[in-house]
């Protein structure tokens, strides 16, 4: 287990890392070239799979309307329903009590409301109950125990030292069910997470089903926080301190089978049994058929755990973990390590010391960050479109490369029918195999069935220009998305193509990353069906996807694809018609900026680092390599060309146009910014790259690392306020998440315009314009930032 933490990595750094991907292959997602940048696989690994919860934490709940919404009644208790959080309690023949969470909204989640409602029951319905002999906690909801905590509760404490109180009236009550002196056991069917786990370990026995939906987990760390209802202290006497430590550090899920053998719960049973289980298992308890205790720790785990020496090589290597994947930004996984320790150092004041740091980190910008984060991703669930979207069941996938494959996979998951159409059998082979590539990784992973892989695979239909029933399977097509080249004759060409064999319905999605949706639409026998779709790659892990209607795109449409967009577990944000749409233009300056501080004399590891001591999860000159030069090169040339104007001045991109001719391409050719070995780690700078640059370089201004981040990043955050000044996004909430999940804008910095919000905007402004004074009219700042600056108006009000 130690050599998992010591080989693992962090929250933070598998959020960095996604969004590295993201920005490593979303400026050419449409593009011919396969860029491979998938995930190092670890065993510490953080499930942050960005599907719909690669950023997402269930640890906190976004409830989707307010309890008592304006004009609904508040709730009126009657016989048939006393509770409003609980249904009534049952009394089993043999004294079991069943205490059954019903929350009102779709999930149960942890609010103050609620927890006031259940001390309230337990002290009117068990604590004098001489009937009761045992307890059981269980949901009347199916397929969902406890979500976590309610997110608007959090952001409503304004004085986060307020948290202490309330945490410490939580503990208490956790501490009044044991002392009833019962058996306590939980039935776990469906997510149990956050507080919902940490009710699940005051308590004495767990019993959880196998369902695909049920997982465990302490997702905290996720929003810059920690487990404060005894998590920190409960966790490790279960499990042990290192099973513990992965599990808060990383914030993963974990699957019953897996918490069975952790020691987590104790019983693994079918979804339709788990309450009659847990009762049988209560009945077993007071009889004595069931002796509780702890699962022994190994022999190695009792000497890394129960030595001294083995606590310090593990919390040594614990810290260089945190330290090296956190980079010193995120204060959630240093505070879980000082509860732990705390705990084991000082047992009297474990819990105490639990809910003051819990109030501390509530009060960082970084846990504000965070939360705005998930908050953002919740708003984006919902479809704006005033259109009723065309009830989508087959979809057909022009291309099966690296995009349309992994636009294919994610639909057929969704139970839809793919049509997966390229130009000859080789091409759907390649574009099969590789969605059964990764259906076969998730089933040897368990988290994917058998039954569920069979069934994917199934929903796949390949075709080719040869197939002679082609046209009657698009026939059949609700939706169609193309992921070909970047030509437009080639799109235009297609569109015809297609309109010409589908039914008047059917929706034509574009996966551009550059071309105008517009441009697409021109000459089309139904324009209105036409809208850009901008995945990014790998499609299956990036849940980002960019939503862009043209001019004459109808609302159904829209609808359509917003729906569609969700169904396969993406984040939609909807963006206007314009070169590089959101994420992509904003790149534009970020890329012609990096040439130019190259241009003034800083080294490549330099410029490196001081990017990623900004917080962003790899360097530029990095990002330009895995990328490919040729690629980056595309997309500044593009954007320079189009209609942004002085802001792609100032640098000199025939920095990389050059490199194209020398076969630099970066780290796919072997040779790029950097020299890559295979058969070395690491990557050097080669004496004849050293050479170019030294060419390149017109004069050396020592610049610091502040100035190196400010003016790379300002350029960076002022496009994106731009875009919101003309209307491309339509608000700070959608800019911020388009750029943290599409170029890996740093996450504890919650997207540009949060930041901006705690540097100040009128402090901001100042640096543009010292640096337009000093550079140049390219870091000229935007109205609306001007304007901000001028009123000291922030752009969130949290």
């Amino acid at each position: 287990m130690l050599g998992k933490i010591a080989s693992g990595r962090l929250v933070a750094s598998a959020v960095l890392r996604e969004c590295r991907r993201a920005l490593a292959v979303g400026m050419s997602s449409s593009c011919p070239l396969s860029v491979t940048a998938g995930p190092r696989t670890t065993k510490l690994s953080s499930p942050l799979a960005y599907s719909t919860s690669r950023f997402q934490s269930t640890a906190a709940v976004e409830q989707e309307e307010k309890t008592v919404e304006q004009g609904e009644k508040p709730f009126v208790s009657t016989p048939d329903r006393k509770y409003e959080f609980f249904s009534n309690v049952e009394l089993t023949p043999e004294g079991v009590a069943v205490i059954r969470f019903d929350c009102p909204k779709k999930v149960n989640s942890i609010s103050f409301a609620m927890a006031e409602e259940a001390r309230k029951l337990w002290n009117e319905e068990i604590v004098d109950n001489s009937q009761v002999k045992a307890v059981v906690f269980s949901s009347a909801k199916p397929n969902m125990f406890i979500a976590g905590a309610d997110i608007p509760d959090i952001q409503k404490v304004e004085n986060k030292q307020d948290f202490i109180p309330l945490i410490e009236k939580g503990i208490n009550f956790f501490q009044s069910l044991r002392e009833k002196g019962v058996p306590l056991v939980c039935a776990i069917d469906g997510p149990c997470l956050g507080g919902g786990l940490e009710w699940t370990m005051w308590c004495d026995y767990r019993v959880a089903s196998d369902s695909p939906k049920t997982v465990l987990g302490l997702p905290e760390v996720k929003l810059g926080l920690l487990p404060g209802f005894g998590g920190t202290q409960n966790l490790p006497e279960l499990v042990g301190t290192q099973a513990a430590m992965d599990m808060m550090l990383t914030g993963k899920n974990v699957r019953p089978d897996k918490a069975k053998k952790m020691g987590l719960v104790d019983l693994v049973v079918a979804p339709q049994s788990v309450e009659s289980s847990a009762i049988q298992s209560a009945v077993d308890i007071m009889n004595g058929k069931i002796k509780l205790k702890k699962k022994p720790k190994s022999f190695m785990n009792r000497i890394v755990e129960d030595t001294m020496i083995g606590q310090k090589m593990m919390w040594d290597q614990v810290k260089k973990m945190v330290d090296k994947n956190t980079n010193g930004n995120y204060p959630a996984p240093y505070a879980i390590m000082q509860c732990v320790q705390h705990g084991i150092a000082n047992p009297a004041t474990r819990f105490q010391n639990e809910r003051e740091q819990f109030a501390k980190l509530a009060a960082t910008p970084e846990s504000e960050a965070l939360i705005g984060i998930f908050d953002g991703m919740t708003q984006m669930k919902k479809n704006p479109f005033e259109g009723t979207g065309v009830p989508v069941s087959t979809v057909a996938v022009m291309g099966a490369g690296l995009m349309g494959a992994g636009i294919g996979q994610v639909t057929a998951e969704k139970g839809m029918t793919v049509l997966l159409k390229d130009r000859n059998d080789e091409a759907i082979e390649r574009g099969e195999s590789y969605m059964r590539g990764n259906w076969d990784k998730k089933l040897k992973r368990k988290r994917l069935s058998q039954f569920q892989h069979n069934l994917n695979t199934s929903n796949v239909v390949g075709l080719t220009d040869d197939s002679p029933t082609w046209k009657k399977h698009f026939g059949n097509a609700d939706m169609v998305i193309e992921a070909v080249f970047e030509d437009l004759d080639l799109k235009k060409k297609i569109v015809a193509d297609v309109e010409s064999v589908t039914p008047d319905h059917c929706v034509f999605a574009s996966n551009t990353s550059a071309i105008p949706i517009e441009a697409i639409a021109e000459g089309a026998k139904r324009p209105e069906n036409i809208i850009g779709m901008h995945y990014f790659s790998p499609v299956p892990s990036m849940p980002l996807l960019e939503i862009i209607p043209h001019g004459g795109t109808s609302e159904n449409t829209k609808a359509t694809a917003f729906d569609v967009g969700t169904k396969q577990g993406k984040t939609c944000i909807v963006v206007k018609d314009v070169p590089g749409f959101y994420v992509n233009r904003c790149l534009g300056p970020f890329l012609v900026e990096v040439s130019a501080v190259v241009r003034d004399g800083v080294s490549l590891e330099k410029l490196d680092k001081s990017i990623k001591d900004f917080g962003m999860p790899v360097g530029p000159v990095t990002l330009a390599d895995e990328v490919g030069i040729d690629v980056v090169s595309h997309v500044a040339s593009f954007l320079s060309e189009a209609d942004l104007g002085v802001r792609m001045e100032g640098g000199d991109i025939s920095l990389m146009k050059n490199m194209i001719g020398k076969g630099w391409l970066g780290k796919k050719s072997g040779q790029g910014f950097y020299t890559y070995d295979k058969k070395k780690k690491g990557k050097t700078v080669s004496a004849e790259v050293k050479s170019y640059l030294k060419d390149f370089v017109q004069q050396d201004l020592n610049l610091d690392e502040k100035e190196i981040q400010d003016r790379i990043v300002s350029r960076f955050v002022n496009e994106a306020a731009m875009c919101l000044q003309d209307e491309i996004i339509a608000n700070p909430v959608v800019g911020d998440i388009g750029l943290v999940f599409g170029t890996g804008f740093a996450p504890f910095r919650g997207g540009p315009f949060r930041y901006l919000d705690q540097v100040g905007v009128s402090q901001y402004v100042d640096r543009m314009n010292y640096f337009a004074d000093k550079y140049g009219a390219q870091f000229e700042p935007c109205q609306l930032l001007k304007d901000y600056a001028a009123t000291n108006k922030k752009f969130h009000s949290n």
